[in-house]
């Protein structure tokens, strides 16, 4: 089992920066690919950004590219998503999950543990 929670939301300005964490706890966070998901009211969740157990290896959604990056600590059992040049469009839930697979995914259905969320809401 894995044990996830998302700090750092809130609310900010059209533009400005919040940088989202993920501590992990339980099994050993260094094997799992982690993913950022996030659901807007009345909208199916979606993919925004992956990173690979080793960080070597990232994915971003095209709509948060050049503006969004994830990295992770494995040290700390945490993963990152520092989020630039927000918009009106990027409020939303912001979920964290843990993968056991091998390849990285952007599917949710491939995450097997989930946060419960954080509130990001950018006002235009």
């Amino acid at each position: 089992q894995v044990q996830l929670v998302e700090s750092g939301g809130g609310l900010v300005q059209a533009g400005g920066s919040l940088r989202l964490s993920c501590a992990a706890s339980g099994r050993t966070f260094g094997g799992y690919n982690m993913g950022w998901f996030r659901q807007a009211p009345a909208k199916e969740r979606e993919f925004v950004a992956n990173i690979h157990w080793s960080g070597a290896y990232t994915n971003y959604a095209d709509s948060v590219k050049g503006r969004f990056t994830i990295s992770r600590d494995n040290a700390k059992n945490t993963v990152y998503l520092q989020m630039n040049s927000l918009k009106s469009e990027d409020t939303a839930v912001y979920y964290c999950a843990a993968a056991e697979t091998s390849l990285l995914s952007t599917l949710s259905q491939r995450y097997k543990y989930w946060g419960q969320g954080t509130q990001v809401t950018v006002s235009s």
